[in-house]
């Protein structure tokens, strides 16, 4: 009898739970719904966000910019190096090129500038608007008249789709230089194999999935941090609460895009 009563017990814990959860994951999705919509509104008031996006744009341009390319510089370096440990002996040097070419343009160049930028950029987001929360600055803005999303979040989701194609774009050609400087330096390639490899395999479409991908990924650390920061609570606690989430969200979002965006198209 006691062991039914326990049973029954954990059943209903377990509907509760996903009761809760269920009911959480419907309250965000409508009202990230909603705030998308508002966004959308928000385009015809150009005069309020575009001077403020360009100003969002130059400091997180700039102040990602110098991160961003040391770690592609490291990524491009690793996969040299790999690709030497495993190819030397076995394949052609300029297969070497092939790898490493194709490795920063498809993945390594978009998917870390994103994982960065989600770190960076997407903390920041959530902290400013969590802070403009809890301390009652949105509630004034829009008691004044004005649109929290036209001068807060709108200027902020521009700015990274404009800087965070162009940082990959920069983190791809970083991580193949540094890749070639360091291939020439361990596995002894010449500069005519390298190039002969990576045009090899190289094809238009491969520039474009890396452009394609950071589109994608740049909407992820702006929308998704400035919704969590935008609905912040519970004071300062709640700010910090709301860095962290933002952080994991952009990134597990990321890499559920890689994986999509790479289906659809390159998979067959």
């Amino acid at each position: 009898m006691h062991a039914m009563a326990r049973r029954a017990e954990i059943t209903l814990d377990l509907r509760r739970l996903v009761g809760r959860w269920t009911l959480r994951s419907a309250g965000h999705a409508g009202r990230f719904t909603y705030l998308f919509i508002d966004m959308l509104r928000g385009l015809a008031e150009w005069r309020i966000y575009l001077p403020r996006t360009f100003e969002q744009a130059t400091g997180v341009g700039f102040g990602s910019l110098f991160i961003v390319l040391l770690v592609a510089g490291f990524a491009g370096a690793v996969t040299s190096l790999q690709a030497g440990y495993q190819f030397t002996g076995t394949l052609p040097l300029y297969y070497a090129g092939a790898v490493i070419s194709e490795s920063m343009i498809l993945e390594l160049g978009p998917v870390l500038t994103g994982l960065i930028l989600a770190g960076r950029i997407g903390a920041r987001y959530a902290a400013e608007l969590g802070t403009m929360r809890v301390t009652e600055q949105i509630d004034a803005l829009e008691s004044l008249g004005r649109s929290p999303i036209s001068h807060l979040l709108l200027p902020r989701v521009l700015a990274g789709l404009l800087v965070v194609p162009a940082l990959t774009m920069f983190a791809n050609g970083m991580g193949l230089f540094v890749g070639w400087i360091t291939a020439k330096q361990s596995l002894g390639i010449t500069d005519a194999d390298f190039t002969y490899g990576a045009r090899f395999f190289f094809r238009p479409l491969d520039l474009w999935y890396s452009l394609i991908k950071s589109y994608w990924f740049a909407g992820a650390v702006t929308v998704i941090p400035c919704y969590i920061g935008y609905n912040t609570q519970q004071g300062a606690e709640g700010v910090g609460r709301a860095a962290t989430t933002a952080v994991v969200a952009a990134s597990v979002s990321i890499l559920l895009l890689d994986v999509v965006i790479t289906k659809l198209l390159l998979g067959k």
